[in-house]
């Protein structure tokens, strides 16, 4: 392993930042993956608005884990994309919504935004002590993160504010509900 960080960080920072800089490579490999696996398991009404409002969120997602790792190995370590650093890095469960309506998969993949968004923010909040290099970074991903899933949510939400997938605490409960308070087309 390198030994060497960037100038002004101490050895012991530098592992530290790119350790969790790791986990934020592992959670951005994981969603561009997810977002892929919803484009094309998709369907029923509004199916090709959702299908084609996802592709642009993978491509920034994927250019996210791409400024991440080289952030990593401007540190110095060696950034880890394989299938295995991503579940060893988890701490959410698979995807696990199959094919299945718009509103399925947007409520279950708001639980995923969520998820990602406040471990993205957890980063952000140690890195202000360590690297705000680093932070800068994560902190640009956040803002673009939480605007993904306000697109996700406003097909969610109805006109007093509720999302149809509230109090889910599993992707598969939040499908569900969304499902059954889906307007009948």
């Amino acid at each position: 392993m390198t030994q060497f960080t960037v100038p002004g960080l101490s050895d012991k920072a530098g592992s530290e930042v790119a350790e969790l800089l790791q986990k934020a490579l592992s959670r951005y490999n994981d969603l561009h993956l997810t977002l892929k696996h919803v484009h094309w398991n998709v369907v029923g009404p509004n199916f090709i608005g959702v299908h084609e409002m996802i592709d642009p969120q993978v491509e920034l997602v994927r250019g996210y884990a791409d400024e991440v790792a080289e952030r990593i190995a401007t540190l110095g370590k060696s950034p880890l994309g394989t299938p295995g650093a991503i579940i060893n890095d988890r701490t959410w469960d698979d995807y696990s919504v199959e094919r299945d309506t718009v509103q399925a998969h947007l409520a279950a993949l708001d639980l995923v935004y969520t998820g990602v968004i406040e471990d993205t923010r957890k980063s952000i909040d140690r890195l202000e002590d360590l690297d705000l290099v680093s932070q800068d970074l994560l902190i640009s991903h956040a803002g673009e993160l939480e605007k993904f899933q306000w697109f996700v949510r406003a097909h969610l939400e109805n006109s007093g504010g509720q999302l149809a997938n509230e109090g889910a605490k599993t992707e598969k409960a939040a499908a569900s509900r969304a499902k059954k308070k889906a307007p009948v087309k």
